[in-house]
């Protein structure tokens, strides 16, 4: 299901792929807060169309204005525990990584999801971007179904 959202010009490409993070201190006052913060905070959304024809408005946030955006939840991918890693089977992250280094941390601590709660596998994609897990975990990179 897409929702139409005001996202910075700057930010608006189709495909873009980002995390709400809700509201920045700019926005008090704001006369488009209705139509710029409508989006669940902590979940993950790709972009998939720009509004033609739509006016570029003043924000207090995004220094070359915001404009309007089709959205939709987008699948976050993530590095799971081998054993749990089937499509379609809840899972939680395996939790914390320190190593921020390791080409495998941004499915580790994946934007979009979080260590306290469990979420569906979309696909299984197959071994992890390294080499050596540091922590020592035996993981499988997946891509979790998008939020609803």
């Amino acid at each position: 299901m897409t929702t139409v959202t005001l996202i910075g010009t700057r930010l608006a490409d189709v495909g873009r792929e980002f995390v709400y993070e809700g509201e920045a201190s700019g926005c008090d006052g704001c006369p488009y807060r209705s139509q710029c913060l409508n989006l669940s905070e902590g979940t993950r959304y790709r972009i998939t169309s720009i509004r033609e024809n739509a006016q570029t408005l003043d924000c207090a946030v995004h220094d070359s204005g915001v404009r309007a955006v089709e959205v939709e939840p987008a699948p976050v991918p993530a590095n799971v525990p081998s054993k749990h890693a089937y499509a379609g089977s809840r899972v939680a992250l395996a939790g914390p990584c320190p190593h921020t280094e390791c080409p495998s941390h941004q499915y580790c601590v994946p934007d979009g999801a979080g260590f306290d709660e469990e979420r569906v596998i979309e696909q299984v994609l197959g071994e992890p971007p390294h080499d050596h897990c540091a922590l020592d975990r035996d993981l499988t990179l997946v891509k979790f179904r998008a939020e609803q």
